[in-house]
């Protein structure tokens, strides 16, 4: 193959080197026998590949899987580490797919960076714990990030007259914040409309209290916990990937129930802490990020993620669909 037919794109040249790798005859495949849930035979690592993705292959069969996988990539050099790469390529594409959305650089770039992240944590990563390959390519999307991040920090912006010019796309409003928010499962409708009409339109809490049949402080006490989740998703960058999308309304009994469960807690919290301790919980939601601040301020920080402005999540972990939350 002359150097002209190779792919330019780092995904595309990875799945040739995995499809090449994998042509018979090989010399690299892998044993089934043991495993739980797969053939008694040596198996072509696409065919593994194909397993892995059915929904009847268990978590636990999966983890097992990773865990030789990387064990023969730490071991036997390059060949198994393009194996790794190759079977977690649908993984990595659907990531690389969200990276690209409203980016206006090279994509190549990031895919570049996708993969140096996601082969630098097959040397490292810990294999007694469980989500391996979710692991692996969470790994891989925050060394992308961070290169696009640090190219965005770079990038000027040319006019041809003076003036104001509208911001780089993508922004977003607060409003959209929220929607966001709402979508991701992070705050539910009535906590945004909570926090939209007592952060942003000027109404009390206690206005908004009596219209949804409420005491003050139970209100107070939703809209502090929910500002909390918001806070932190946002610092984190879960919103940055967020469509929006319409989502089922609660049913009827929802509201009273989590009412009486608010009461609860902040029973239980007044017998726990005393009155001293309650009130000092409600701080203006500015505090969470360690200032005080109104709350259209922490939610315009928003704007910065959806423009790459999000922070290196080595603790924290990202989360991308199809893969799990837990930290890396």
């Amino acid at each position: 193959m002359s150097a002209s037919d190779w792919p330019s794109s780092p995904l595309d040249a990875a799945q040739r080197a995995f499809t090449l790798l994998v042509q018979p005859p090989t010399h690299v495949g892998f044993d089934g026998r043991g495993f739980d849930g797969l053939p008694d035979e040596i198996l072509p690592l696409n065919d593994l590949r194909d397993l892995l993705l059915l929904s009847a292959t268990s978590v636990e069969v999966r983890d097992a899987v990773w865990r030789e996988l990387v064990v023969r990539a730490r071991r036997d050099g390059p060949a198994w580490v393009v194996a790794a790469v190759g079977v977690a390529m649908p993984g990595l594409r659907r990531v690389a797919g969200m990276l690209a959305a409203g980016w206006r650089g090279d994509t190549d770039d990031l895919d570049s960076e996708l993969i140096t992240g996601f082969v630098a944590r097959l040397k490292t990563i810990d294999l007694d714990e469980p989500r391996i390959c979710g692991r692996l390519i969470d790994a891989g999307l925050r060394a992308a990030r961070k290169a696009r991040d640090t190219d965005s920090d770079a990038q000027l912006i040319h006019a041809e007259a003076t003036g104001p010019i509208a911001p780089i796309h993508p922004w977003d409003h607060p409003d959209l914040v929220l929607a966001r928010a709402v979508a991701a499962g992070v705050i539910d409708a009535e906590e945004a409309n909570l926090i939209a009409a007592t952060r942003l339109e000027g109404a009390t809490v206690a206005q908004v209290a009596d219209k949804l049949g409420i005491a003050t402080s139970t209100a107070s006490a939703w809209r502090l916990r929910a500002e909390r989740r918001l806070a932190e998703a946002i610092a984190v960058g879960d919103l940055a990937f967020v469509p929006l999308r319409p989502r089922r309304r609660r049913r009827g009994g929802a509201t009273q129930q989590r009412v009486a469960a608010t009461q609860q807690r902040m029973a239980s919290a007044q017998q726990r802490v005393g009155p001293a301790g309650v009130a000092q919980q409600r701080v203006a939601v500015g505090s969470l990020l360690g200032r005080t601040a109104a709350a259209d301020v922490v939610l315009a920080t928003q704007q910065q993620a959806f423009v790459g402005k999000t922070s290196d999540r080595e603790a924290a972990g990202v989360g991308a669909p199809g893969i799990g939350a837990r930290p890396a």
